[in-house]
């Protein structure tokens, strides 16, 4: 029977902060493991001001990937008209380094580092290049790095998952080539770091992620949720801060799904709309106006892509796929004696194992 034993590592009182963990250099570093079933990766995007967003991963190796796979990069580009031009390749391990001191990755030519200067909030420099595409970008933070408690959630039996944010609002500059065309740019943009041990396929139901920004406020928030034989237990991290002040740290969030609308792409129903609440706090709503990329994850395995086995997939295990949505978001923030309204537009994730 697996087990349903989940710890979160909030510093408390309950599941939030009140007093945020100050995170280290070494925090966004690697995470060694001797196990074969460790994951871990470097994620970096950009909003920028040209009206492309770029998305740049240095994976070691990711979950769903084999026991044995080598270590990968992942390039896109999604650009104003909403074409996504995508660009991966692995690397043997001899090409490859991660430090356990900082993020300082390298993955053949492509690197990820992180400048820490006392008094100042970080910086992270990010090179890749693949197949055409070439990302050249500094990230200064505007807010501090961050993480939900101590970084790791436990379900038991050695299976981890940890999550810091080395960015989570930054100001982004540097040049991104697209097929022989350089454009100078600017923009606001973002950087995590997972790691992990385990299956999370036989772990995770499904997960939430994404974020959004005002002149003012900038809210991160993830919400996982186990599948029913580990609890169906809901893991949801959620940060807001004020310039560059953490205001809120917690993982008191509550998420409800709307009613669906199927995608043939993904092959799958996606919500029409999510909406998340901190009672007391904040609400927030997403209404999904766009899919901007919808996926199969079947479709990335080789030897069940024909037709024919898919049925039988299905009904052995679901319909796992990939959303990228663009929503309308509508935030309340609640202060002592008024309540604070925001609207706009903003990116958010969803990923669905079953």
């Amino acid at each position: 029977m697996p087990s349903t034993a989940i710890t979160e590592a909030w510093n408390g009182p309950g599941r939030r902060d009140g007093d945020l963990t100050t995170v280290a250099p070494h925090d966004n570093g690697l995470h060694p493991s001797p196990s074969r079933a460790a994951f871990e990766h470097w994620y970096f995007d950009a909003l920028l001001d040209s009206g492309h967003v770029v998305v740049g991963f240095l994976i070691k190796r990711r979950p769903e990937d084999l026991p044995w796979a080598k270590p990968w990069v992942e390039l896109i580009v999604y650009n104003p008209d909403g074409e996504r031009r995508q660009a991966a390749r692995r690397y043997p391990v001899a090409a490859t380094s991660f430090s356990a001191d900082g993020c300082d990755v390298r993955i053949g030519e492509n690197t990820a580092r992180s400048e820490f200067t006392p008094g100042e909030l970080p910086k992270h420099h990010v090179r890749l290049a693949e197949d055409g595409l070439v990302f050249d970008l500094t990230f200064e933070n505007e807010t501090p790095a961050w993480m939900p408690g101590r970084g790791e959630t436990s379900f038991g039996a050695g299976e981890i998952f940890g999550w810091v944010v080395g960015a989570p609002r930054a100001r982004v500059h540097g040049t991104v080539e697209i097929d022989g065309t350089k454009l100078e740019v600017t923009g606001r943009g973002y950087a995590d770091h997972n790691w992990g041990v385990g299956d999370m396929k036989r772990v995770i139901d499904r997960w939430h992620w994404g974020r959004l920004y005002t002149d003012e406020y900038s809210l991160l928030f993830a919400n996982v949720l186990t599948q029913p034989r580990r609890g169906g237990h809901a893991i949801a991290p959620l940060m807001l801060a004020r310039g560059d002040q953490v205001l809120l740290s917690t993982g008191e969030t509550v998420l409800t799904e709307g009613p669906t609308r199927f995608d043939a792409t993904a092959g799958r129903e996606y919500p029409k709309w999510v909406h998340l609440e901190v009672p007391g706090h904040l609400e927030l709503r997403l209404t999904v106006n766009t899919v901007i990329h919808a996926h199969d994850l079947l479709d990335d395995v080789p030897f069940i892509r024909a037709k024919p086995l898919r049925p039988l997939l299905h009904r052995a295990i679901g319909h796992p796929a990939y959303f990228r949505f663009q929503s309308a978001f509508e935030l309340s923030i609640h202060h002592e004696d008024t309540v604070e309204r925001h609207s706009g537009t903003t990116l958010h994730e969803l990923v669905a194992l079953r």
